[in-house]
């Protein structure tokens, strides 16, 4: 398999010089050769002079829209082309991008890059393998523990109930051997749970590797295990260091590009470290197009993130 084609900052620049070559990408991308309008989906609309107070005009509904209405890109003041760097940057950092660095490269201000890369996480949601379906073959399930230590929060932070992971957001996770990861925050890391995570995302008849945590004893798959206690990581083919190689990646994205994920947005930047994985195969302007591709129906409001 060749390694996919990657593309240079420079490369990036001369395919998007301005913002008018960004907005032809994204109408491209969106709307293909045949504009909708995206309140009443007729196809029969009229381009408006200057471009004000839209693009567009919808000849049956007369609303005006534009490229961005209905999308995560609505009401947003920020020209498509920083949009567009902004999506080449969380696509080409492999451990992610901290909405500081973001803002001095884009000439924003931190709360606008921040919300700017929660919005093009919107659109990295509910990843699904290239079947649309549950994991299947042979895969590795794991369980890892996100957040710092008890010793280092601040007295008003800490639990006071003892170390290790205490006060830590539980993740499990599922990798495919051919490739797909799937990463959810549980409840806990009892039976009922875990083999209730299994259930939702592996189909039956598959193999499950795992490591020897009891609450996997009995799951209804051909389960194999290594028994890390014991210093056993590899047995022939059984191992989990597909899954545990995922954890290294976005630990190392937590610790030193974020350095913090709050619990609600958690599931966020699972997400978002899950979908560069899954996506791996493709350029990166395959994957930037992926992106631009799925931005329709994806509303997100900085009220809502921030009351979430």
């Amino acid at each position: 398999m060749s390694k996919p084609e990657t593309t240079s900052l420079y490369e990036f620049f001369k395919l998007f010089p301005d913002e008018e070559s960004a907005r032809v990408y994204f109408e491209t991308k969106r709307w293909g050769d045949h504009r909708s309008c995206p309140h009443c989906g007729s196809t029969n609309s009229v381009e408006c002079k200057d471009h004000k107070p839209m693009p567009y005009r919808c000849r049956d509904c007369r609303k005006h829209f534009s490229v961005r209405t209905s999308t995560v890109l609505a009401e947003s003041k920020i020209e498509l082309h920083k949009w567009l760097m902004a999506i080449y940057m969380m696509t080409t950092a492999r451990k992610g991008i901290p909405s500081t660095q973001m803002a001095r490269e884009l000439g924003i201000t931190q709360k606008s890059a921040w919300f700017l890369a929660l919005r093009i996480r919107e659109t990295w949601l509910n990843n699904k393998p290239k079947d649309g379906g549950s994991l299947g073959g042979e895969v590795e399930v794991d369980e890892t523990y996100i957040g710092g230590k008890e010793m280092n929060k601040h007295a008003s932070k800490k639990l006071n109930a003892g170390r290790g992971t205490v006060g830590k957001i539980i993740v499990a996770g599922i990798k495919q051997r051919s490739g797909h990861v799937v990463a959810e925050i549980v409840p806990s890391t009892s039976a009922k749970t875990l083999q209730a995570f299994i259930g939702r995302h592996v189909q039956a008849g598959s193999t499950v590797y795992t490591d020897e945590h009891s609450s996997y004893v009995g799951i209804p798959y051909n389960h194999l295990s290594v028994s890390h206690s014991a210093r056993e990581y590899v047995n022939g083919i059984v191992h989990t260091n597909g899954i545990e190689s995922f954890w290294a990646l976005l630990k190392r994205g937590y610790y030193g590009v974020y350095h913090y994920m709050s619990v609600k947005h958690l599931y966020r930047y699972l997400n978002e470290f899950a979908n560069r994985h899954n996506t791996a195969d493709l350029s990166t302007i395959e994957f930037i197009g992926a992106t631009v591709a799925n931005i329709s129906g994806k509303r997100l409001t900085y009220k809502e993130l921030i009351n979430a």
